[in-house]
């Protein structure tokens, strides 16, 4: 397993980060302890976590995830063998802290709930799970409206939590920051406020990233290239779409579609015929069609770390097994021909 430099930290982490948001309602406790167990046997030293998760959110989900990380912590005594990720809610959830946007004193209260419930007194990266300002992740790039967002208030709303993170790092609570559904503009902000006020400096920034969602690749990877704030993808499978389970309309048992039907707006008339496409490549050269997605993230020169997700011990073998697999020029023109056709299925 590669390791890569955490943005300009001191930390090495995995190229394979194991993502956590379905344990607490599509995989129960044990189900967690059994992937952190297979992760770390493979080599695995990176996991990512939020306040909010399982996924789907909801009053009685919150923090289930944080906690089965926390027991399995307590239980092994193994909380050193990994780099720690989490998250504050970037705001609007009535029942997170009344849907407050992340500030000085909120980012206090989730640091140290989240403490509490992984049963650690240091998180190795904390991130802002989403800008609080309105963005155009989360499938709103069609009706992303940036001109409605008032510019004297969001500056001094980034410096609030900034200010908090601050507080958290120094009280060694925190060891870095990072971002999350975040734009160009909105990470240079927060680079922009660090460096004037001598602040906690942005690490890394979790957007999606795949073979049917590469908005990074523009000014996001000049950015990211600029300023060694390395990506943290998630959804390289969108969702499991990538797969093709759900194409013809299918919607299989204990899948996420299943248990949240409105939330699975990757799987559309547009992303299809890119899905088809894709798996016909994975075939025509023997690869399993999701090892070729993660694969193909892992190329990419701004890539720090893809963030799997599974619901089953076989998908989880599977996602980690990409990292062992090298794509040829040849199957990357494929994919590049293929992207060319369907630039933004998403």
């Amino acid at each position: 397993m590669k390791l890569k430099k955490l943005g300009r930290t001191d930390i090495d982490v995995t190229e394979i980060c194991l993502g956590t948001m379905t344990w607490g309602v599509q995989n129960t406790e044990e189900d967690a302890h059994r992937q952190i167990d297979y992760a770390l046997d493979n080599g695995i030293n990176f996991m990512d976590t939020a306040e909010v998760y399982a996924i789907p959110a909801s009053p009685a989900t919150y923090g289930k995830t944080e906690t089965y990380i926390g027991t399995w912590f307590k239980k092994t005594g193994k909380r050193d063998k990994f780099v720690l990720a989490t998250k504050i809610s970037g705001g609007g959830n009535g029942w997170i802290r009344d849907g407050a946007k992340p500030s000085r004193r909120s980012v206090r209260e989730a640091v140290e709930g989240s403490l509490q419930r992984l049963q650690t007194d240091y998180i190795d990266l904390y991130q802002v799970h989403y800008a609080a300002r309105g963005h155009y992740h989360f499938g709103n790039g069609w009706h992303y409206a940036p001109h409605t967002q008032n510019r004297t208030e969001v500056p001094i709303q980034i410096e609030d939590a900034l200010q908090g993170l601050n507080d958290m790092v120094k009280e060694g609570k925190i060891r870095h920051i990072g971002l999350s559904n975040e734009t160009a503009w909105g990470i240079g902000q927060w680079l922009k406020l660090s460096e004037r006020e001598e602040l906690p400096r942005v690490a890394s920034v979790q957007n999606e990233y795949g073979l049917l969602q590469r908005a990074f690749d523009l000014d996001l990877a000049e950015l990211s290239h600029h300023e060694d704030v390395g990506l943290l993808a998630y959804s390289s499978l969108a969702s499991g779409v990538l797969t093709g389970k759900y194409l013809g309309g299918n919607v299989p048992d204990g899948t996420r579609g299943s248990i949240q039907p409105g939330g699975l707006w990757r799987n559309n008339e547009h992303s299809a015929p890119a899905v088809r496409a894709y798996i016909d490549l994975a075939h025509k050269h023997g690869i399993d069609v999701a090892q070729l997605g993660i694969a193909f993230a892992l190329t990419r020169p701004f890539m720090t770390a893809v963030i799997i997700g599974a619901t089953t011990m076989e998908q989880l073998k599977v996602d980690i097994g990409a990292a062992d697999l090298t794509l040829s020029p040849e199957i990357l023109a494929e994919i590049e021909a293929i992207h060319r056709r369907f630039p933004r299925p998403l």
